[in-house]
């Protein structure tokens, strides 16, 4: 599959699989450093850079500047175009236009580059600094040069138009907003966001595409009292849960017979077929780096989409 998607005003090429890095460098929600080292991490971007995977996700916040931090190092050690997405968190102590150019600075240091292809707002929160003050800053930053494209992440559909319109004002587009997104998690589908990101242009990054491992087939009912971790509290872990999903398991994995492909690469290829959605799957290895890639140079029938489409639509 060699379609790109072209997002912010400088028509920035992406290709329609990313993958995040919230796992690199975190030991506060993830086990980094304990169950995985720097050196799978790096292992795991080099896989995934091997296999046409140059973009990568990342926020200031992952591990505190760690991710950054490890992207920056690692980008060092090869010469294809690495293309980063970033994050900036709306503390409360960030409160006016000089904020988002001091973060914008802190992030293009840990990385080690002079321009990040693309910086999001991490989440909405409006209370110490107005949407216009921010994605006023954020639209300067980019006739700096400092970034190629302005997205923005957990936002609504009103709140999106919101940060649309002030951009536009500015002469720039809002090129993405990252909201979580999978075969069953399909909220997006049915409270207005999807639309208004076609209305206007944006593009949807996908987090969690693989429901947090749902979608790989490697929990079933059977396994359900070997689950561990936070996975334990999610009801969909449970046995009652397993068994729910377990015909989108089974159809995952007859689609998946058909092209050679896993059930998580047939789930990450429908989000991609969708044309204006990038999935970006963490990976914590170079076998879940390389797994992931596999979603890419190949494509669903329309007939296999509408299967799981409408085997899943109770999702939304």
């Amino acid at each position: 599959m060699t379609q790109t998607l072209s997002l912010g005003a400088n028509g920035l090429e992406l290709a329609p699989l990313g993958i995040g890095t919230w796992q690199w460098g975190d030991s506060l929600f993830w086990s980094y450093g304990k169950d995985y080292s720097e050196t799978d991490v790096q292992n795991a971007f080099k896989s995934a850079v091997e296999a046409g995977i140059t973009f990568f996700d990342t926020a200031e916040i992952y591990g505190l500047g760690e991710s950054e931090k490890l992207l920056g190092r690692f980008m060092k050690q090869t010469s294809q175009p690495i293309q980063i997405a970033t994050k900036y968190m709306p503390l409360p102590w960030r409160f006016s236009a000089d904020a988002v150019h001091e973060a914008v600075t802190e992030s293009l240091k840990r990385l080690q580059v002079d321009q990040v292809a693309l910086y999001q707002v991490h989440m909405p929160f409006d209370f110490f600094m107005s949407k216009k003050t921010l994605m006023e800053a954020l639209a300067d930053e980019v006739k700096r040069g400092r970034i190629g494209a302005i997205g923005v992440s957990n936002y609504s559909a009103a709140q999106m138009r919101e940060a649309h319109g002030y951009l536009a004002a500015k002469g720039v587009p809002l090129a993405v907003n990252q909201v979580r997104y999978s075969l069953i998690t399909r909220q997006i589908e049915t409270n207005g966001i999807l639309d208004a990101a076609r209305q206007l242009g944006v593009t949807i990054l996908a987090y969690s595409p693989l429901a947090q491992g749902l979608l790989t087939g490697k929990y079933t009912p059977d396994t359900a009292d070997s689950v561990t971790g936070a996975r334990k509290l999610d009801t969909r872990f449970s046995r009652q849960g397993l068994e729910k999903l377990a015909p989108v398991t089974k159809l995952l994995r007859q689609i998946g017979e058909t092209h050679d492909r896993t059930p998580a690469q047939v789930s990450l290829n429908w989000l991609i077929k969708q044309g204006n959605v990038i999935p970006i799957p963490g990976a914590k290895n170079a076998n879940q780096a390389r797994q992931n890639a596999g979603a890419l140079g190949w494509s669903m029938s329309d007939e296999e989409f509408t299967q799981l489409d409408l085997l899943t639509r109770d999702r939304r």
